[in-house]
């Protein structure tokens, strides 16, 4: 067998492979010697026939397919020897009329290459970097949450703005009748508001769905409907008043404060506030680090230069689907997948070239992590290290968690490396700021 790579330009190249009887013949005797052994034909015993009929029934196929063993097995060898950076898979050039009866048989396969192209770390301009805070007001806010949570119900005779209401909407023709408890202080409609102010145990009301909440996702949940109805409904429901109550928040005291963070953590409402800061601006932290990201990812794509084998791509795009494309498709399909292969090879470059890799012991702690804080959202807040270990070993057990997990540690330690070489400035700003600032 004889391989050799024509370089047509940059980025394409040809590779021709030539195959003698000598490579194949030996293989393929063998399999129809078993055949042969095998074959069930009428008026021959069996292991008794002819091997002129086994070689006319089934030679041609054995050969084509031991030749095409060959042929991948051999062609991935050479890419990887020759360190070819390729582009999606090689494709066969279109012989018509071969003939798979002479002596040495040739083939030919297109590759796509990998650009060749630098990604300076230190950018041009200032990215910014966000410091989210948690202002006065969020923290008050949070901790008046926090008291009502904890408090406890007053029943009442009368309906009051702050109040807590327990009914049931109905209105037949939309199939809805669902008793649910309405926060007051949700409620947008002043309509609405002053229908239910002043309101009774038992007594009825007449509200219309649209625009009735602060909260649009709000909807569903309290007439018991799905989101997909509730995002368009727009009708009159009755309400039912059949309890009414009002929260009386929790005192700033120990108790509270023990049931919150555990026994004697947190002492005072300063305290209290200051455990509130710190912990929603840990949260805040993940939401400002996926947007600076999002951000120098965008753009790296924007100022790293580089073409690309695009006809070849569309052609592999073309004929490698599930169902051929026509080159219309094909042409949309590249159109589409272009930025994000561009940033594959990017991050790819800049892995190779800062020498980033992920080893099993930091992959089981990011595991263990990842674990930890699922854990604590469902109050077990100090697991042993061999409950962490025993949950670990089974998920990393799992090569589709394994795969999502080694994405998730290497974008982490892609964001490390960024804080430390791409040019950036901090910009501190309300979380309230930073949402209206970033999204809309």
């Amino acid at each position: 067998m004889n391989i050799t790579k024509e370089q047509i330009d940059d980025l394409n190249a040809v590779v021709k492979v030539a195959i003698t009887k000598d490579d194949y013949q030996d293989k393929v005797a063998s399999i129809l010697n078993d055949y042969r052994k095998q074959a069930n034909i009428p008026g021959f015993r069996k292991g008794h026939v002819p091997m002129g009929l086994i070689k006319k029934q089934y030679g041609k196929a054995v050969l084509v397919d031991e030749v095409n063993k060959l042929l991948q097995d051999n062609l991935n060898k050479y890419l990887t020897e020759e360190k070819l950076d390729v582009l999606g898979n090689p494709l066969p050039k279109q012989q018509d009329n071969f003939d798979w009866d002479q002596d040495e048989l040739g083939f030919e396969f297109e590759l796509g290459l990998a650009p060749n192209f630098e990604v300076p770390l230190k950018t041009k301009k200032n990215l910014t970097h966000y410091k989210i805070v948690a202002d006065k007001k969020m923290v008050d806010e949070q901790v008046l949450r926090l008291q009502k949570q904890y408090g406890k119900l007053v029943s009442k005779d009368t309906v009051a703005k702050d109040h807590e209401v327990t009914g049931v909407f109905n209105n037949e023709a939309e199939e809805i009748n669902n008793k649910t408890t309405l926060e007051l202080d949700k409620i947008k409609s002043k309509k609405a508001l002053d229908s239910l102010i002043g309101k009774k145990v038992g007594e009825e009301i007449t509200i219309k769905t649209k625009g009735l909440f602060k909260e649009d996702y709000l909807l569903s949940s309290v007439m018991g409907i799905s989101q997909e109805k509730a995002d368009t409904l727009n009708v009159e429901v009755s309400f039912t008043v059949e309890e009414i109550n009002e929260r009386e928040p929790a005192k700033l005291e120990q108790e509270l404060f023990d049931k919150l963070f555990g026994e004697g953590t947190i002492t005072s409402a300063k305290a209290l506030k200051d455990r509130i800061k710190e912990d929603s601006e840990k949260q805040f932290e993940q939401q400002s680090d996926q947007k600076l990201l999002n951000d120098i990812t965008e753009y790296f794509i924007e100022n790293t230069k580089f073409d690309l084998p695009s006809e070849f791509l569309t052609k592999w795009i073309q004929t490698t689907g599930e169902q051929p494309l026509s080159e219309d498709q094909a042409n949309e399909e590249y159109k589409k997948s272009e930025k994000g292969l561009r940033y594959q090879l990017i991050e790819g470059k800049i892995i190779k070239d800062n020498d980033i890799q992920i080893q099993f012991d930091e992959l089981k702690e990011f595991a263990k992590g990842f674990i930890k804080s699922q854990m604590a959202q469902f109050g077990q807040l100090n697991p042993q290290e061999e409950e962490l270990d025993t949950i670990a070993a089974r998920v990393l057990g799992n090569q589709d968690e394994v795969k999502r997990l080694s994405e998730q540690l290497m974008s982490q330690k892609l964001l490390t490396l960024y804080k430390e070489k791409v040019n950036l400035k901090a910009k501190e700003v309300t979380y309230e700021n930073f949402v209206k600032e970033v999204y809309e």
